[in-house]
């Protein structure tokens, strides 16, 4: 399978923006499957991390540890961005959680401009804006001053993930799936000694399994690859579709019906994120067009 992901994720950068956008779906899944599980906070994270890094290893086989700054600090970025993510959920909204997590991509168009040398277009910064501006608008009836402790839970979360970003795409000529790896370890070993408190009902474990295998491995294993043919900043910004599915998710599970603010703000994000994300594809056949001009 890593294989396969690896001949993909090389053939076309066009592949790339497909597979973050099957992590989206997949990572979409982790507010639903959260609250199915009545447990600790940290707990949760940690045993979702012990059984995604199982499935890693079975894909990875024999992990090739560099401990480089990159994969070290790409480990450490992804277990506090998977435990801050799911105490955050338990303490505010799941749409809080995830709206917040999602100022990520303002952090990785400052850090990427930085550290990657990364420059950021005019559109860009553009599409940073409007997609906030859209998700605000999407949780404009559920973002409220409780939960604070969680709300701010929640923006440390996405400064976690935009360095996450920022230090797999530093390993986009290596395997950075050992980062994910090395973050599950850190994060299960973070969360075994909150393990020993009652443990969750068959429900619970359920919830746990869905979190490890597809919500975490799997989901993380498509991330990897697709990085290493994206920016950062697109790494952040075409996923965002996940808080927009969350909601899909609730309204299947419970009949809950977003609302006309909710519309808005999921019409302003696709738009904003589907225009970028073609961007480059409307224009490759000028740039095909430009360079077989200057090669007759």
């Amino acid at each position: 399978m890593n294989a396969l992901l690896d001949n993909h994720s090389k053939s076309s950068r066009h592949v790339s923006i497909l597979f973050l956008v099957i992590t989206a779906v997949l990572w979409s899944l982790g507010g639903l499957l959260i609250k199915m599980v009545n447990w600790n906070p940290v707990a949760i994270a940690g045993m979702r991390s012990a059984i995604a890094s199982v499935l890693l290893l079975a894909v990875i086989r024999r992990p090739k540890f560099n401990w480089s700054f990159p994969q070290i600090g790409g480990a450490v970025a992804y277990a506090a961005t998977v435990t801050l993510f799911v105490t955050a959920n338990k303490l505010t909204t799941a749409s809080n959680a995830i709206l917040l997590q999602y100022t990520a991509p303002i952090y990785v168009a400052l850090i990427g401009a930085w550290l990657l040398k990364e420059k950021c277009t005019k559109l860009d910064w553009l599409t940073v804006f409007l997609v906030l501006g859209g998700m605000f608008l999407f949780f404009i009836d559920g973002l409220t001053p409780q939960g604070l402790a969680g709300n701010l839970i929640a923006i440390l979360s996405g400064v976690s993930f935009a360095w996450l970003a920022i230090f797999i795409r530093m390993q986009k000529d290596g395997s950075s799936l050992e980062s994910i790896l090395l973050g599950n370890i850190l994060a299960a070993l973070i969360g075994l000694p909150f393990m020993f408190q009652s443990a969750p009902d068959a429900r619970g474990w359920l919830g746990l399994t869905l979190l490890g295998v597809f919500q975490l491995g799997l989901a993380y294993i498509f991330y990897t690859k697709a990085m290493k043919n994206v920016t950062a900043l697109e790494g952040i910004l075409i996923p965002v579709i996940e808080p927009i599915l969350n909601p899909v998710w609730v309204l299947l599970a419970v009949g809950e019906v977003p609302g006309s603010w909710a519309l808005a703000g999921g019409a302003v994000v696709l738009a904003a994120v589907t225009f970028r994300s073609l961007m480059p594809v409307l224009r490759q056949p000028q740039t095909k067009k430009s360079t077989g001009a200057a090669v007759d």
